[in-house]
Order: structure tokens, then C-alpha cells, then sequence
């Protein structure tokens, strides 16, 4: 009596090991598709360089709310304090959310679309970054974009604007996105467009990295 008990105990293991798998499966394909270098998450982050905006605290990030009304965040100030973790950590949360997120450095908008358009799927590669959620364009100024390249990473945020969230880190204030751009009317446009549903955050202290150095 107790060997076919002992067999449906067994089959109801095994569904729920599988069940499981592919609930992590499901989980794992977003993030996947992400392209984060590196996945971070919230769990001991060090939120003592933030200094938020009025209206902005750590509850506003944390909620689904802030993507929901596809909001914006420019992420600014002194290396290594923690805006690229902040960043990708709220593409996890996309994630785990399956609304989705995408996550680029600043220079793959640039090789990306233009890559596309070489090839002749630049509508379709657009149509893949415009499907996520959560827009990341991480480390914005600290490599120049050419004329060409310019008007391709204007197209994405000209693209995401009100439809996606966007979230930029930069240790560039506003004043010299032009030299970022290579034309202060272009970057004007696109801080004109980030500002209007947006919130800067910004970032002051000693880097991470450094502080934890071996030389």
C-alpha cells in the first residue's frame, strides 16, 4: 500500500522541481536579454553618496509605480559611487517584473543601430529596443560620439520618449552634454526630453573602487 503512495509522492517532486525550472527560466530570459554586464541587485547596496530630488526618495525607486508612469532618471556625478549599480539593479527589477529592460553603455546605441543599418534591420532593431520597458544608457560622456553616431543615440531617446522609462548615468552636467553630442542643440533636444518626466539624482563621494584598492 505504501509503494504507489510513495511513487505519486515522488511525481508531485518532480512536477514541482519542473514547474521550478521554468518559472526560472521565464525569469531568467528577460534579464537575459537585458545585455547587463554584469547583473547587480539592491540587496547591501550603499545608498550613503545618493542625494535624491524632492518628490524622489528610495520607496519611488523601488516601486513598480515608477515604471508604470515611464518615468526618467539621470543618474550624475563622481566615478564609482554607485550609479551603474543602481541602474542595473532597477533592470533587474524590470525584469523580475517581465516588463522588461534593455541595457546599453553609451557607446552601443552608436555601434548597434548603425550596424543594423548597414545590414538593412535598423527598423527592426529599433522595434527590439522599443519593446522594454526600461531604457539604461550607462556611462554617457566619457567617450565623444561622432556626427553619425549623434544623430543615432538621439533617434533612441527621441524614440523613448513617453513611452519608455530611461535611465542615463553620466559624471557630466547638463552644461557639457554638447561636447558629448558634438552640437548643443542636439543635446539640448535630448535633456529637453529627459528633463520633462525625469528627476536627477545625484552622486557624490569617494569611489568604491578606490576605497577598496589593494595597491
Amino acid at each position: 500500500m505504501s509503494r504507489p503512495k510513495g511513487r505519486l509522492f515522488h511525481l508531485a517532486g518532480y512536477l514541482e522541481a519542473e514547474r521550478d525550472s521554468r518559472d526560472a527560466s521565464r525569469r531568467a530570459q528577460p534579464l537575459g536579454r537585458c545585455g547587463l554586464p554584469a547583473p547587480k541587485a539592491f540587496d547591501g547596496y550603499d545608498w550613503s553618496a545618493v542625494s535624491w530630488p524632492d518628490g524622489l526618495g528610495r520607496d519611488d525607486l523601488l516601486s513598480p509605480a515608477f515604471l508604470e508612469r515611464r518615468e526618467d532618471l539621470v543618474l550624475m556625478g563622481d566615478v564609482g559611487t554607485g550609479k551603474t549599480h543602481m541602474a542595473s539593479a532597477l533592470c533587474q527589477l524590470a525584469c523580475d517584473r517581465r516588463p522588461g529592460a534593455r541595457s546599453f553603455t553609451a557607446s552601443s546605441p552608436v555601434m548597434r543601430p548603425r550596424r543594423a543599418r548597414d545590414e538593412g534591420r535598423l527598423d527592426r532593431e529599433a522595434s527590439q529596443i522599443g519593446r522594454a520597458a526600461l531604457l539604461v544608457i550607462d556611462e554617457l560622456g566619457f567617450l565623444p560620439l561622432d556626427a553619425d553616431g549623434a544623430r543615432l543615440v538621439f533617434q533612441v531617446f527621441a524614440d523613448a520618449y513617453e513611452r519608455q522609462s530611461v535611465v542615463i548615468t553620466t559624471n557630466l552636467e547638463f552644461s557639457r552634454w554638447g561636447s558629448v553630442f558634438g552640437d548643443d542643440q542636439m543635446a539640448a533636444a535630448v535633456i529637453d526630453r529627459i528633463v520633462h518626466h525625469g528627476r536627477l539624482v545625484q552622486f557624490k563621494g569617494e569611489s568604491y573602487r578606490v576605497r577598496h584598492a589593494l595597491m
